[in-house]
């Protein structure tokens, strides 16, 4: 999500400073940011002067303090709150001056990381959606602490600078997306996991006869087990719907390392 993120904005003409945890993730960044200008430019969407001036506005480093002076900063580590919350409070002291500091997350609620600035009011939500180059939505949340100025300005980067559409949504998990889209994803897995119907039939009958672009086994692969199992818990912590409980199945993936397409298996065999 974090490449997606920083190849559409250099896309768009923005300077961006790409901050990963270690040099492995800065190679692996490069490498996602590389392979998808270069389908970019196959399916027409770029030409390769247009591809090498993106990539040119892209930096890379392991240090949050290379940030210094950013007018704005896009938070998209993994969906652990307590580390979302660490990131935050670094940003704060970090870039005091920028406009607007705005978590990807897509069940934390943003009243909690703005909690950890001395600034809430700059803090706010804005949800991409994977793989960010393609899908054109982006939520904008807003917490009971982020000022009009604030919000009015992370509105006009996703739908002016970026080309993004929005929508908006109350500070709740899950926001609008993934509080309609969660409980059906485990709703699918709980089928499957009691022999109701196979992986495949469950994904068929879902892209075949409501006309989804892809099955809920499919997806859950493609967002990632374990996110998904986050936001599962981010949504039961809140609202406690059984709905949102996980199934065990999908505890016992997790467990196992079984996370979907970035681990190679999930529902799913990917390694070929």
């Amino acid at each position: 999500m974090g490449s997606g993120i920083a190849e559409v904005c250099a896309r768009s003409g923005v300077d961006v400073t790409v901050v990963e945890a270690d040099d492995a993730g800065v190679e692996r960044a490069q490498a996602a940011i590389a392979r998808s200008l270069e389908r970019a430019i196959r399916a027409g969407k770029l030409d390769a002067a247009e591809s090498e001036a993106a990539a040119e506005r892209l930096a890379y480093t392991t240090a949050l303090a290379d940030l210094a002076g950013a007018d704005a900063a896009i938070e998209a580590v993994i969906e652990d709150e307590d580390l979302k919350r660490d990131v935050f409070k670094q940003l704060d002291a970090t870039v005091p001056d920028a406009q607007f500091l705005a978590s990807n997350t897509s069940s934390v609620p943003i009243m909690k990381l703005g909690a950890e600035t001395s600034h809430p009011g700059r803090v706010i939500g804005l949800h991409f959606f994977n793989p960010v180059p393609v899908l054109p939505l982006v939520e904008v949340v807003r917490s009971i602490m982020t000022s009009e100025e604030t919000l009015e300005k992370a509105t006009s980067f996703a739908e002016e600078t970026l080309g993004k559409t929005t929508i908006h949504s109350q500070d709740r998990a899950g926001f609008v997306v993934n509080a309609l889209l969660i409980p059906y994803l485990l709703s699918s897995i709980r089928m499957f996991e009691s022999g109701f119907a196979s992986k495949e039939d469950i994904d068929e009958g879902m892209m075949k006869g409501c006309a989804h672009p892809m099955g809920p086994l499919q997806l859950s692969d493609l967002i990632g087990l374990d996110t998904l199992l986050a936001v599962s818990q981010s949504l039961y912590e809140e609202f406690r719907d059984p709905a949102s409980v996980a199934p065990a199945l999908l505890n016992r993936m997790v467990e196992a390392g079984l996370l979907g397409r970035k681990s190679g298996r999930g529902f799913y065999d990917y390694t070929s």
